[in-house]
């Protein structure tokens, strides 16, 4: 009798609603993510890929449309010009222009130009673009995480000063007094 009467009192008495929701299989939200960093190496990857279509023989300017797909959305558009107005047979002083509004293509115009003037092999500076950019990155990473334990130095110490002062400083001082006190 007890049992039915308790059955009735669930059943007129609903349960509060988080209770069911429990109940419920629960609804994904899409997770705001952002987007991936960038990586570091793309670009010198992309020069060392230049490096070797210019060292196969290939032309500046089909050399620089083979390696696109691997550039930055960023420096991309600035060699994509590039590459168009030297198929079409443009002066490379001229050509190289366009690429030197962007940071990350700016240094390769500057080359570029240079060799177009003096005659110089193109390819050696494009991979030493590529070995100086890979370095610079390196010692930014260094240097990110030489900083990054010179910030956790700070939280370790507030840490383990006191206990080292109470555990290792402090006994002695006590005993240091007491023994100084029984002889006056």
């Amino acid at each position: 009798m007890i049992l039915l009467l308790l059955a009735a009192a669930l059943l007129a008495y609903p349960p509060r609603r988080p209770v069911i929701a429990r109940l419920d299989t629960p609804v994904e939200r899409p997770r705001k993510t952002k987007p991936p960093p960038p990586d570091p190496f793309a670009l010198p990857a992309t020069w060392d890929l230049l490096a070797a279509t210019l060292r196969a023989g290939l032309p500046v300017a089909t050399a620089v449309h083979a390696v696109l797909a691997g550039v930055p959305p960023g420096p991309a558009e600035h060699l994509r010009k590039v590459g168009d107005l030297l198929a079409l047979g443009a002066d490379p002083s001229t050509a190289w222009t366009a690429a030197l509004s962007h940071p990350d293509t700016a240094p390769l115009a500057r080359a570029a130009r240079r060799s177009a003037r003096s005659g110089a092999a193109f390819a050696g500076a494009v991979a030493d673009l590529a070995a100086d950019i890979r370095a610079r990155t390196a010692d930014q990473a260094e240097s990110r995480a030489q900083r990054a334990a010179v910030l956790v130095a700070g939280p370790l110490a507030l840490c383990f000063l006191p206990a080292f002062l109470c555990l290792g400083v402090l006994p002695v001082v006590i005993g240091l007094a007491g023994q100084l006190g029984a002889q006056w």
